[in-house]
């Protein structure tokens, strides 16, 4: 188990050091996979009969575990077809995980994060096979302390995912952000007790993220990197 290092000067730019461990949502946060995602989704519930989702049904819905996001986005499809319809899921994002990347200057700021000796984590909806498959594909094995998937502990928003995390690294809530691009995320956060900075540019409008309380609003990864120099 690690220890806080709670305070320490920055060894970098920026200022001294206001968060301990910084958990980052995966799809739409660091990995620009939303639109693919929504497509998949889409085409997974047509598969199996259902009525095809609305794009923004679809999108809201990214960030929670596989099975809880289809039932959403799918009402109409019984429970009995759920197997199937994660099934046809899984096929086409397979058939179109080599089509996504990490955001622009994700790397980066990853690597700023790291020089001031922040923990740095991933708390997903993703599963643990699809998650290490994307840190692998990215080159980002080796670079996060620690992470948690939907399928190991409870789905977002439940404060689970992020409590485990704290409880791992031995971080008090006060010194935990989380950055995400929904509202699972920052009520996650908010479950949680812990601060929240929410990006633009994921699955969810951002005109949804004032009531939950966002430190800040990124509508950028360059906008995010600078705030998290000067205030994590």
């Amino acid at each position: 188990m690690s220890s806080p290092r709670s305070a320490d000067p920055s060894p970098g730019r920026g200022s001294p050091r206001q968060f301990d461990l910084i958990a980052f949502d995966w799809d739409g946060t660091l990995f620009d996979s939303t639109a693919i995602i929504t497509r998949c989704i889409q085409a997974a519930v047509v598969d199996v009969g259902g009525a095809r989702p609305s794009d923004e049904r679809a999108a809201y819905v990214i960030g929670l575990g596989l099975m809880q996001a289809l039932a959403h986005a799918a009402p109409d499809v019984p429970v009995e077809k759920y197997p199937e319809l994660g099934a046809r899921y899984r096929h086409y994002y397979m058939t179109h995980q080599d089509d996504i990347s990490l955001f622009e200057g994700v790397v980066a700021m990853l690597d700023a994060l790291k020089s001031r000796r922040h923990l740095l984590v991933v708390a997903t909806g993703k599963g643990r096979r699809g998650l290490d498959e994307a840190l692998q594909a990215a080159q980002l094995r080796g670079v996060f302390d620690g992470s948690r998937t939907a399928d190991e502990t409870m789905s977002k928003p439940d404060p689970t995912m992020l409590r485990e995390l704290m409880q791992e690294f031995d971080v008090p809530v006060e010194r935990v952000l989380m950055i995400g691009d929904t509202t699972h995320d920052l009520q996650m956060a908010l479950n949680a007790g812990c601060a929240s900075v929410a990006v633009s540019y994921g699955a969810h409008e951002p005109t949804a993220f004032g009531a939950l309380g966002p430190r800040y609003v990124a509508h950028s990864v360059t906008a995010l990197h600078h705030w998290l120099l000067a205030n994590a």
